[in-house]
């Protein structure tokens, strides 16, 4: 298999690995500090361990600095990454920060044509419009079930849209800076954000028994395992491809929530998640014999 197939493969598998995150953060019932203090830091503490195995192997002459701008970009982008997520859904409902965060590829598009002369495809622009589309069905059924929109909701709906552009960075940073220690990065911002968090909010040490598991199930494992292999995609086809296959998490996300704590979605979101699903799949089906150099555009 080609860079590009192996690329989307690595995405595809990391997508599919984050699509319990919401329902583990659900069932944790912890506000916005508490999530984010311990998501961030348990994660932080994973990437931190393989960026220091992998540097650590590494020969003295071949180590990537991490005093270069791409490395510290990283760093912000993760810390507004973890931050706004774990605030965005401790605000609002969850279709609505997942429909802010669906943006992420047409901001990871305009990013990549700006930063890196990628010029995404007219198959690659169908896609990602069928797949809002899916997902902005989604969010019309749970505001069809009486989704109130106030204050706190528009706050998570921004607090969403700030995670799809630090992804969006975060996915273009990594591809434009190919020896960047992205693990150290990614580390290094999240455990600044938990510590930050456990430091405003500090009865976040007073979680105990289920919540703990819960959490530390999506920060151990989840988001580390999923955010590694979609970061090494990244290297190896564009940030546009990239996270638009990390969208099956916001159809896929609630249908986990739906088995976990038995919230019924209606026609219109399984329908949005239906079109979601088959647009990605058939993109998928058609790109990944692709030759492994990324078109330039029709």
């Amino acid at each position: 298999m080609n860079n590009l197939g192996n690329g989307l493969m690595l995405a595809l598998a990391g997508a599919l690995l984050l699509t319990p995150d919401t329902l583990l953060m659900r069932l944790s019932g912890l506000d916005g500090g508490a999530m984010l203090a311990w998501r961030a830091c348990l994660a932080g503490l994973v990437f931190l361990s393989i960026g220091l195995i992998a540097r650590f192997k590494e020969e003295k002459g071949n180590r990537a600095r991490v005093s270069s701008f791409g490395f510290w970009s990283l760093v912000i982008c993760q810390i507004g990454n973890a931050s706004f997520f774990a605030f965005g859904i401790a605000l609002a409902p969850v279709a609505v920060v997942l429909l802010a965060v669906a943006t992420v590829p047409v901001i990871a598009a305009l990013l990549g044509y700006f930063l890196l002369g990628e010029l995404a495809d007219r198959r690659v622009w169908a896609t990602i419009v069928l797949v809002f589309s899916g997902i902005l069905m989604s969010v019309a059924g749970d505001i069809e079930r009486g989704m109130n929109i106030d204050f706190e909701t528009l706050l998570g709906a921004c607090c969403g849209l700030a995670v799809a552009i630090s992804l969006a960075f975060n996915f273009v940073i990594i591809r434009k800076n190919k020896t960047v220690p992205f693990e150290l990065a990614i580390g290094l911002g999240a455990l600044i954000a938990g510590c930050t968090a456990f430091y405003l909010w500090p009865a976040a040490w007073q979680v105990r028994g289920a919540s703990l598991i819960y959490i530390s199930v999506t920060g151990l494992i989840i988001l580390p395992v999923s955010f590694f292999l979609l970061s090494k995609a990244s290297r190896l086809t564009s940030a546009a491809n990239v996270s638009m296959i990390m969208l099956l998490e916001t159809v896929l996300g609630p249908l986990w929530v739906w088995l976990g704590i038995k919230e019924t979605p209606n026609s219109l979101t399984l329908l949005g998640g239906v079109l979601v699903v088959g647009a990605l799949g058939f993109f998928l089906y058609r790109q990944a014999g692709e030759p492994a150099l990324e078109r330039a555009g029709k």
